[in-house]
């Protein structure tokens, strides 16, 4: 492995989004979760609403699977994202990473982001690019709560791992465009986030506070709790 880098050569502020929500919604009981109603508008809306208000951010590549891209589009002029264009996903989310990097264009600086966490702050970017900027990555991340055990193949407890080191990591995630770039095209396995990626060039990531109610919905129980979030949220602002 290569020695562990710490700084991205990018020194510019243009920020670029990728949007990904190519997925199929297995674990949603025949539920199309993206477009699934979350407060008064559909749970997609809420993640690129905020890309779209978001000063920081020039340019949004949404990646969707092709039963998805004509809602996607109807979505686009509905909600006028004019910094939105679409794009067709892969087989892997890391495929579709790697599509819509081909999407962004003149960028220093790449935020990825699960389109099934509907909550994104304008906070939660702006403190991501600020910690991107001096570490040259930065991942979202809360601290475990529960203590964790590692098991072997039969279920059987092998250790308990020290909470106290232990975080969840979430999205945005925030790179270099030039090392996100690099390390997709030198990946060798399948990977479930983004900063694996990095993370096997050799570069330090970089860890900021998340929020716990930045929630991936990937169940039928998650988007009840989303549903209980967003009515909250909505109520406040």
């Amino acid at each position: 492995m290569e020695k562990a880098k710490t700084r991205s050569k990018n020194k510019g502020d243009r920020l670029g989004a990728i949007i990904v929500a190519a997925g199929a919604s297995r674990r949603m009981a025949g539920t199309n979760k993206l477009f699934a109603p979350l407060g008064r508008k559909p749970l997609l809306a809420w993640p690129v609403d905020t890309c779209q208000g978001c000063g920081l951010i020039q340019q949004v590549a949404l990646v969707l699977n092709d039963k998805d891209l004509t809602l996607g589009q109807q979505l686009k002029e509905e909600r006028g994202w004019s910094k939105v264009s679409l794009c067709l996903g892969g087989a892997r989310r890391q495929d579709s990473v790697q599509q819509g990097l081909r999407h962004i264009k003149d960028c220093d600086w790449v935020m990825i982001h699960d389109g099934a966490r509907p909550f994104l702050t304008p906070d939660l970017i702006e403190e991501g690019l600020k910690v991107a900027k001096k570490f040259g990555a930065a991942v979202a991340a809360v601290p475990v709560k529960d203590t964790i055990k590692l098991a072997d193949s039969d279920h059987v407890i092998k250790e308990t791992l020290q909470r106290d080191r232990l975080w969840a990591a979430q999205t945005p995630q925030i790179f270099g465009f030039d090392t996100i770039t690099r390390a997709y095209k030198h990946l060798p396995t399948e990977i479930t986030d983004d900063a694996t990626a990095v993370e096997r060039l050799g570069y330090k990531v970089q860890l900021y506070m998340g929020d716990y109610k930045n929630i991936k919905v990937t169940t039928p129980e998650d988007l009840a709790l989303a549903r209980i979030i967003a009515r909250e949220w909505t109520q406040r602002n």
